[in-house]
């Protein structure tokens, strides 16, 4: 049984590398960051989505290269590895993912093919406010076709124009998609610690919504997609991680203290070693991941859980050692290190904490033992 990528999976992957090593040097990055603008690259949007990896997994019927979603996997590691600075994950993983799960063929055709053209950025509305929405808690409602509430943070909220919204019709929770370019929804731009992937406060006030699959079955369809989303994310975090250990790796051999470069003392091989080994297991628990959702085997839950904690991990301990392992200059605003420990959070808490995850892991374990 062969558990790595094809022979073309790994060309494209080369070839996205070398795309994102010319078109989004850490200076583009920097670029977002310094400009007090909309917070994504908006040329590297529309080049991304000339190359078709806005459609990778869009069947070829709504304009989408119909590849498959270990091909989103590896275009998905390479943009983490370049930090990328565009809203691909809130409009690939989430939206693009959510409307070819459980939309209505009429739905299929209007958004599917504008999202693999660029022309659709989408955005993930489902928190309230601190702590897990449930359905008790729930706040946002829909009567007779239109939307009010609250929803906050909403990642890639103050620049996309397709919301997916979790919102209860009728008493029973059930998720929508709203139009944010309408006048009937307010946006208030929220500070982040990365601001390269920006968040707001969304409010609608009667905003006209279209509801996603049955009714009812809001938390059941946010699962399913946020496991599908988990996979995707934990090979972006994979792909920041490896960066990171590549960046500390190369530094450690060229900086010298004492008359020998850092890399030659033990504290700092210790700690390499231990980022390569939670690097390892990720990519473990990614591929494991990769293979149960292109495959849509049963055990999705629990491999979209592993992976996401473990690339959660991962990435946050890459970063903050990368951070370490250059010293004091690693904690400038010169050098990149900051760049991917600010990317490690945010992508630690889209689509839930960690420990979010974790729950889930072991409710799904106890789930199977118990059906064993």
């Amino acid at each position: 049984m062969n558990f790595d990528f094809s022979d073309d999976q790994k060309f494209l992957k080369n070839e996205a590398r070398k795309f994102l090593e010319a078109q989004c040097p850490t200076s583009r990055v920097r670029k977002v960051l310094d400009e007090d603008a909309k917070s994504f690259d908006e040329d590297l949007w529309k080049a991304v989505g000339e190359q078709g990896w806005l459609g990778a997994a869009i069947p070829e019927q709504y304009n989408g290269l119909g590849l498959g979603r270990l091909e989103l996997c590896v275009i998905a590691e390479e943009l983490g590895r370049a930090v990328a600075p565009i809203p691909f994950a809130s409009t690939v993983y989430f939206l693009a993912e959510a409307v070819m799960l459980a939309g209505s063929e009429e739905q299929k055709a209007y958004l599917l093919p504008r999202i693999a053209a660029g022309e659709v950025i989408g955005a993930m509305a489902v928190s309230e406010g601190p702590g897990v929405t449930s359905a008790s808690t729930l706040q946002a409602t829909v009567e007779g076709g239109t939307l009010n509430g609250v929803k906050l943070p909403v990642t890639d909220g103050d620049i996309a124009n397709v919301a997916l919204v979790l919102a209860k019709e009728n008493g029973k929770p059930g998720l929508f998609i709203a139009d944010l370019t309408d006048a009937s929804v307010t946006r208030d731009a929220l500070k982040t610690l990365d601001p390269t992937r920006d968040a707001a406060r969304l409010t609608f006030k009667d905003a006209p919504v279209r509801r996603l699959g049955e009714a009812g079955q809001g938390f059941e369809l946010l699962e399913q997609i946020n496991d599908r989303a988990a996979v995707l994310l934990a090979f972006e975090q994979c792909g920041g991680a490896d960066r990171c250990l590549e960046m500390a790796k190369s530094y450690a051999l060229e900086r010298y203290a004492f008359g020998r470069v850092i890399g030659s003392y033990q504290a700092i091989k210790h700690k390499l070693a231990d980022i390569y080994v939670k690097n390892e297991l990720a990519r473990s628990n990614a591929y494991y991941g990769a293979w149960a959702l292109n495959t849509d085997a049963p055990e999705l839950p629990v491999a979209a859980s592993a992976a996401r904690i473990a690339g959660s991990e991962a990435y946050w301990f890459a970063s903050k050692e990368n951070i370490q392992t250059h010293g004091g200059i690693g904690f400038t605003w010169e050098m990149d290190c900051h760049l991917h420990y600010r990317r490690s959070r945010q992508l630690s808490l889209v689509a839930g904490a960690p420990r979010v995850w974790k729950e889930r892991l072991v409710s799904q374990l106890e789930r199977r033992n118990a059906a064993a």
